[in-house]
């Protein structure tokens, strides 16, 4: 391998197959079970999937409303998780707020997708900078299959450069 950016050595590192399956499967095991999947990943944006099955449905005949959040978080979390990857100072990262709006019944596969990369640099260039906590909100938005919006999500990411 060669020598690549904290970036692409994360983005190297989640796509190797298994690779962030495993991951969540470990760490964030609802997400694995509730079928959550990370499609693609720039430095501007992220796209993660969910798809209705039983495990994350609800008596609507629709994905329960939590997962859809599990979602739209983690395609926030992974552009930043990407950003502050092997970053020195390290970056702690915690979710203070969400906010969401549902529009339509989800059914099928949604596609999440967030493109606030830009936003997530600068949030993590002012914390390590000034060494205060940055508050950054991010957008997520969920589409289903006839690329209709289903939902959008509002997440804000506490980020605070750790101290030495």
């Amino acid at each position: 391998m060669n020598k690549l950016d904290n970036f692409s050595e994360f983005k190297w590192r989640v796509f190797i197959p298994f690779s962030f399956s495993l991951y969540l499967l470990f760490n964030i095991p609802s997400a694995y079970f509730s079928g959550v999947r990370l499609i693609a990943l720039t430095n501007d944006e992220c796209w993660v999937t969910i798809r209705k099955k039983w495990f994350n449905r609800n008596p609507f005949k629709s994905i329960y409303f939590a997962s859809l959040a599990m979602a739209a978080e983690m395609s926030t979390g992974v552009l930043v998780m990407a950003h502050s990857f092997r970053r020195s100072p390290k970056i702690s990262m915690l979710v203070t707020d969400v906010d969401a709006t549902y529009m339509k019944k989800s059914v099928g596969k949604i596609l999440f997708k967030c493109g606030d990369g830009v936003h997530v640099v600068d949030a993590i260039n002012r914390a390590t900078k000034y060494g205060k906590t940055v508050k950054l909100q991010i957008h997520a938005f969920g589409y289903n299959k006839a690329e209709e919006m289903v939902a959008s999500f509002t997440i804000t990411w506490s980020l605070k450069a750790e101290q030495a």
